[in-house]
Formats: structure tokens, sequence, C-alpha cells
């Protein structure tokens, strides 16, 4: 597992990403630092971004830029794209991965709470990928990764507003790339099955909950964040030059 591909054409390239402090994008800011690619991410957890800046120095003796940022804050995330260039160069790849899984039900959800969860999962998707793919069309160049959720093909119940953004998330996957394709911008979409984060580990996995989702996948393993970073890094480089519009399922191989 601790092995990784290396792809040339990543080294040196200006990468952004959304909610790079902890879980999925934290590994996706390590996988990238491995590549040598020139690493950004934008976050609003402060601490944890820090002690991941710190954490990469240490290893790889390569800092990545923190950009302190509240997604739902569509100006404040053009800035901070915007200062992302200004330090590292034209934008190469984007992978818009931050969201927010909080379970509700449907009594509890108020119009309010509602766009939020569209804030926070979907909305600064589209508006990341438009302030970015300008400098995509100039380089002649560009990918950018979109991270789903297998939570609203297997219909998972207990959290509507987050399965509806995600879905979303592949028919905003596959319009950006009719749209952009012409100029040599690939857009995709990881979707990721059940991924053991830290957040999982302490909110809702317990040994009952392991054993059936075990029982479910043909891969007789956990799957960690490392299952999706890797493969961010294969659709973000050349190697996979000719795949767009592509929503791309790691779980693990569930059978219902």
């Amino acid at each position: 597992m601790n092995e990784i591909a290396i792809y040339p054409s990543l080294k040196n390239k200006v990468v952004i990403i959304t909610g790079g402090a902890q879980g999925i994008g934290e590994s996706i800011v390590e996988q990238f630092i491995k590549q040598q690619s020139k690493v950004a991410f934008l976050d609003i957890d402060e601490k944890a971004a820090e002690n991941l800046v710190n954490k990469m120095k240490l290893e790889y003796k390569q800092t990545p830029l923190f950009i302190k940022c509240d997604l739902k804050d569509i100006d404040q995330l053009k800035n901070s794209i915007s200062l992302v260039r200004e330090k590292l160069g034209s934008i190469s790849v984007l992978v818009n991965n931050a969201a927010n899984d909080e379970r509700h039900d449907i009594d509890s959800v108020t119009p309010e709470f509602w766009d939020d969860r569209m804030n926070i999962n979907l909305r600064h998707y589209f508006f990341a990928a438009q302030s970015v793919y300008k400098d995509m069309k100039e380089l002649g160049w560009g990918t950018i990764v979109n991270i789903g959720s297998f939570s609203w093909m297997i219909a998972q119940g207990g959290m509507p507003g987050y399965t509806t953004a995600k879905s979303a998330v592949m028919g905003l996957t596959r319009t950006l790339a009719r749209d952009l394709g012409v100029y040599n911008v690939r857009v995709n979409c990881i979707v990721p099955g059940w991924i053991i984060t830290e957040r999982q580990k302490k909110l809702w996995l317990t040994d009952e909950i392991k054993k059936n989702q075990l029982e479910r996948q043909c891969i007789k393993r956990m799957l960690m964040p490392e299952d999706i970073s890797k493969a961010v890094l294969f659709f973000a480089s050349d190697q996979s030059s000719g795949c767009t519009a592509q929503n791309y399922v790691i779980d693990g191989g569930i059978v219902n």
C-alpha cells in the first residue's frame, strides 16, 4: 500500500485541492507532494491544515501552500484561487474534494439547511472550476477531478441533502467535460465507497458495521484514503489522457 506510481506529467504542475486538511483530502495533498507538484490546498480548519503542512515539510522537505477559506463564500474562494495563481503560477489541476456528510432526517430539514448542504457539497465545485479553467485553456492542458459519493447510488438514507448534492456532482462532471473538452481540459469524477477516515472511525465505525460492509464488498478489507488519492493522481495525469466525463467508482466491489 505504500508504493506509488510516479507520473512525470504532474511534476511541477500547480495543483489546488479543496478540503485538503484531513481525511481523503489530506491523503490527496500528500500524494501530489510525492509527485513533486506545486500543491495548494484550501480548508477552513486552520489547526489541522498547519499540522499537515508541518508533516509534509518534515517528511518530504516540501511545503504545500495552505490558504484558509470558507468554501461557502464564493468571493473568498475566488480570491483564494487568485492568491494560489499569484504565488505558484497558472493552475493545471483542480481537485474538488471538500464536502460534509452530516447525517440528517427528512423532518429536520429547513430551506436554510437544504441550501447550506448544496453550498458545502456542490456549489463551490462549479465556481472553483469556473475560476481555474482559463488557466488550463491558456496552458493547453488541464484536469479537474471531482470527488463524488456512492451513497446516492446505493440509495442510502439519513442524509437527503448530502446525497442529492453528491448525485449532482456526476451531472456537473459530465457537462463541464463537454464544455471544456475543446480546450483539452478533462473532467472526471471519482466515487468513493466507504473510506475509513478518522472521522468515520470516530462517528460511525463499529465491529458490526465493519463486518456487514466486508460481507458486501468483493475486496475483503476496509478501504483507506490512499485508495482514493492514488486514483486521483491517475485521472490528473497524462496517463488518463483519453478519459473524461467519467464516473469512476472505488467501493471495493459492493454487491447488494
